[in-house]
């Protein structure tokens, strides 16, 4: 029988271009796609599972609580949601309409790119800060204390900080200026994995909140992120993401949600169309569990004679040159790399 692709007629294609959306990410393992079959043969209590969720993510990453998203951006919208509204339902409500709270986040003029569509998606007005001189080769000069410092006033509501191998000398300069006027950090880690030592760093470094993809390194569902930090903010970023058409007599919402802190029942949040499936949930969790467990180097010699196979053939003629760039090099961003000149 043919498979689903050639019933759709849809064409395969050879992947060499490594965890990209556009080619559907990671390929998963099996026992990933046995934890997914097994979740969709039962029904189960959502809240209570993504509360499953984040005792694992917790003690993966350090921080105090997770959940898993429908994907990275995803998780930097609803993680930018928990800043703007917190514990406040009306604010929660309101969302993305911000005309009424402190709306501004902040970014280094350096960091912006196209996903921080996801920032301003939640209703946040940017606010980019610093120069660029490091990247444009103008100067040796990045972002500074004071220009955040001068940046805050009473409509800021964060910082989002995207965290490169360019970027994370930063971290630390920006997290003691936030955390000095009382504002959280969010980290856009989403593609920082591997090394796994990443699913603890930024959060041992301060982070308030810090977000990885679930279906590139970690070899989850595609459609699957993580959202790890403060028990408050994950809570608030949980319940704008949940069906909330509950009864408000009887809804009895894990202890992840501090009901005692909302001043009501919210409705339906921003992230409601952000559900996540049971499927997806058991899926990122064992793919979290075995991503963990993997001796990376291991699994980098597997690349790299991989890779070495590859380039043999290649060059057998004149007309490909290839060169190996090493998993720990500046321009591999964590796995090793064959690159190609024609």
């Amino acid at each position: 029988m043919s498979d689903i692709f050639t019933r759709l007629g849809v064409p395969r294609r050879t992947n060499a271009a490594g965890t990209l959306t556009r080619l559907g990410g990671s390929l998963m393992e099996p026992e990933v796609l046995q934890a997914m079959a097994e979740a969709a043969a039962a029904s189960v209590d959502i809240a209570q599972l993504q509360a499953a969720a984040s005792r694992v993510i917790a003690d993966v990453t350090g921080a105090q609580a997770g959940i898993v998203t429908s994907g990275a951006a995803a998780a930097l919208t609803m993680a930018t949601a928990a800043c703007l509204a917190g514990w406040d339902v009306a604010r929660m409500a309101a969302l993305p309409d911000t005309r009424a709270m402190p709306h501004q986040v902040l970014m280094a003029r350096s960091h912006r790119n196209s996903y921080d569509h996801a920032v301003r998606a939640a209703g946040a007005r940017i606010v980019d800060i610093g120069h660029n001189d490091r990247g444009t080769g103008a100067g040796v000069r990045g972002l500074e204390a004071w220009e955040i410092s001068a940046a805050i006033d009473g409509n800021t509501a964060a910082f989002v900080f995207v965290a490169t191998p360019q970027t994370i000398a930063d971290l630390p300069m920006v997290l003691a200026t936030l955390h000095r006027h009382g504002l959280p950090v969010i980290v856009d880690a989403a593609a920082q994995l591997p090394p796994k030592s990443n699913l603890r760093f930024f959060i041992e470094a301060g982070a308030d909140l810090v977000l990885f993809s679930g279906g590139k390194a970690i070899g989850g569902p595609q459609a699957s992120g993580i959202l790890a930090g403060r028990n408050d903010l994950i809570g608030s970023a949980l319940v704008q993401m949940m069906d909330m058409d509950v009864n408000p007599h009887t809804w009895s919402p894990p202890d992840l949600i501090d009901r005692s802190a909302l001043n009501g029942i919210p409705h339906h949040g921003i992230g409601r169309g952000f559900k996540v499936g049971k499927e997806e949930i058991a899926g990122l969790l064992t793919a979290l569990q075995r991503f963990v467990e993997r001796d990376e180097a291991a699994v980098n010699t597997g690349f790299t004679q991989r890779l070495q196979r590859i380039a043999a053939v290649l060059t057998t003629g004149s007309l490909i040159k290839t060169r190996l760039l090493a998993a720990d090099g500046a321009e591999s961003g964590g796995f090793p790399l064959l690159e190609l000149t024609v």
